[in-house]
């Protein structure tokens, strides 16, 4: 083939080398009984909607397509020269690549340009002329801008919160920091009073020891000064005559006598190294417990409402007088307002003691790490909620038919015990240690303490735990 060949000349081979269903040139093309030819993926796709020729509707069946070997070996040739020609003389943008002629037409359904030939080709289709056309997708494309435009002005307001919540990570930090700083000055300050106490103690025994040495020291110089006169007194005697020294040997034998015992030092003369330095460490720190709260939970102020105010140490929370302004979070509990324990659980026993003093109106209990944040939703146990309340002088337990929970005396302090092992929440008065409800469920989530302080000012504080010290020997 001319590789010059004009584009009137291989217009009409064009056509006849192009699938009817795509519009393009055929690829791998079969023939089939009604002697009509497609793109073998072409095909497919129309023989899954109905089992007929695209182009004559006559019945056929796939298996009755066999390859046309001819009409491939002429599209690759086609497709060959048809590249060489595009380097010699490549067409014009404005034209239909398919029949080289004007683009008057745009197809909706395409959303592309066609020429008038390309009508038969798109005769389901609806046609607009250019004019009619471009209005219609610079309206679409002006829909478009005014999504995007507002979408950028979304984008910038949550850029602006991403950067508040970076303000707010520098401001936690201080707020730690300072906290941190001032619990180790007190715990520094302990130690301090501890080293103190210790330093003295053995100072008190290094004195007393040193005065009993000392005093048996001087018992030894007086005894040595005495044994002196003796020995002066029996060397005097020995230079006397042989028969004086016998007239006093009977006196002076009684006088070189020493009856007194010899001196030693007595048991625990020495400092009891074991109680100043033995286990040193660890008795420091089994004395420092009175110094130190062991706290069961705490809160987590990530996920308070932000009509919350927590304590510095995170064990007592109570009401803002104003909607706080914090980083929207998506562990945030907001309208509801709840916020719960820093530790969530998988497995195990654990215990904890609430007081709610004499607030009105609280919900305490477990909640799954999956609970609702970010709306309201009535809490009970079909929301992942098991928990008891009290409100308008009624206590309840958070059940889908909210069971009213009896009471002899009202709790000023509540126990919770989650045994997640044996599937199971109980609720305790903790100041009468009367049992008050236990909820079962087989608990599969990790779970949290959770808290409906109210919104009162009389704060809900966490209770510290016990301490306890055990010591074995390996």
């Amino acid at each position: 083939m001319d590789v010059n060949m004009g584009e009137d000349e291989s217009l009409p081979l064009q056509q006849d080398l192009t699938c009817p269903v795509c519009a393009d040139i055929f690829k791998d093309p079969v023939l089939l009984p009604c002697t009509h030819s497609f793109c073998r993926g072409c095909m497919q796709q129309s023989f899954a909607v109905s089992q007929t020729c695209p182009v004559c509707r006559q019945p056929a069946d796939e298996g009755q397509a066999i390859t046309n070997r001819s009409l491939r070996d002429t599209c690759e040739s086609f497709l060959r020269q048809g590249n060489l020609r595009k380097i010699v003389n490549p067409p014009q943008e404005d034209l239909c690549y398919l029949h080289l002629k004007p683009l008057d037409l745009f197809c909706e359904k395409d959303e592309e340009p066609v020429c008038v030939d390309c009508v038969t080709l798109h005769n389901t289709h609806r046609l607009w002329s250019i004019k009619d056309g471009v209005p219609m997708c610079k309206e679409q494309l002006t829909f478009k801008l005014q999504i995007f435009e507002k979408k950028v002005e979304h984008y910038k307001k949550i850029k602006q919160q991403f950067g508040n919540a970076k303000m707010y990570v520098k401001i936690q930090a201080g707020h730690a920091e300072t906290q941190i700083k001032s619990e180790f000055e007190r715990l520094h300050q302990v130690l301090y009073t501890e080293e103190t106490l210790r330093l003295k103690a053995l100072a008190t025994e290094e004195e007393e020891k040193i005065a009993n040495i000392e005093e048996r020291i001087s018992e030894i110089d007086k005894d040595i000064a005495t044994m002196k006169k003796l020995v002066d007194s029996l060397k005097r005697e020995l230079g006397n005559e042989d028969l004086a020294l016998l007239k006093n040997f009977r006196e002076l034998k009684t006088k070189a006598q020493w009856t007194r015992y010899e001196p030693n030092l007595p048991y625990g003369s020495l400092l009891n190294m074991g109680e100043h330095v033995g286990s040193l460490s660890f008795k420091v720190w089994k004395n420092m417990q009175a110094h130190v709260k062991y706290y069961p939970v705490t809160f987590d102020p990530n996920t308070a409402s932000p009509w919350l105010d927590l304590s510095p140490d995170l064990i007592s929370v109570k009401e803002s007088q104003e909607r706080q302004t914090i980083p929207d979070i998506t562990e945030r509990f907001d309208p509801c307002v709840f916020i719960l324990g820093a530790e969530g659980y998988i497995s195990g026993r654990h215990k904890w003691d609430v007081n709610i003093g004499d607030n009105d109106k609280w919900i305490v209990g477990v909640c799954k790490q999956s609970v609702a944040r970010r709306k309201k939703f009535t809490v009970s146990t079909n929301r992942g909620v098991w928990a008891i309340a009290l409100s308008k002088g009624v206590y309840s337990v958070l059940t889908p038919e909210r069971t009213e929970l009896k009471v002899q005396k009202r709790p000023q302090r509540i126990r919770i015990k989650l045994n997640i092992d044996a599937g199971e929440v109980t609720f305790w008065d903790a100041g009468t240690a009367t049992h008050l409800v236990t909820l079962k469920h087989k608990f599969e989530d990790r779970m949290f303490p959770i808290f409906g302080p109210g919104l009162h000012s009389t704060p809900m504080v966490l209770c510290p735990g016990k301490i306890a010290v055990h010591t074995s020997c390996v």
